[in-house]
């Protein structure tokens, strides 16, 4: 499963980094605290809508864009079922398997899911996610958004 706090905190990351800011310059412009800015990017602490906001507005962000992007990492992340679970075996480079017993849903027609070498990648629509194993305990999951009116594209990236 993946905590809504961390995706959240790793789309403002990927903003504040995009743009090349310190988090200082953030925390200063948003007026919060640099170490609970931090505390927020890591995912370690939930936001108010309050400081979100401002947050988003020291950014230069809606706060739409924002958490349209957070739905968007959520809703595919979903789909890949059995992914965010520990991997079986010692094989750290195996693709995770679904505890017997769980339910798998399948991928929508619209998407497309490949895996390899315990990479999984699922992509609809403007959004595609890839999902690395590292350790049985520790997934890493790097979504893009390629949106046409921006000149490139944003990662964020999240450990789980």
């Amino acid at each position: 499963m993946v905590l809504l706090r961390r995706v959240i905190g790793d789309a403002l990351r990927a903003r504040r980094q995009g743009q090349h800011r310190t988090l200082r310059e953030v925390s200063t412009a948003a007026n919060v605290s640099l170490g609970y800015l931090s505390e927020i990017e890591r995912g370690q602490k939930e936001a108010s809508s309050e400081l979100l906001a401002s947050i988003c507005d020291a950014l230069g962000a809606q706060l739409s864009e924002v958490l349209r992007e957070v739905s968007d990492t959520l809703a595919l992340s979903e789909e890949m079922a059995g992914v965010l679970v520990p991997a079986q075996g010692g094989d750290h480079a195996s693709s995770a398997a679904a505890p017997a017993g769980a339910p798998t849903s399948p991928a929508p027609a619209a998407s497309s899911a490949k895996a390899e070498a315990g990479v999984h990648r699922i992509s609809e629509g403007s959004v595609s996610v890839s999902i690395r194993q590292e350790t049985p305990l520790k997934a890493v999951l790097r979504s893009t958004r390629n949106v046409r009116t921006a000149p490139r594209d944003r990662d964020v990236v999240c450990a789980a």
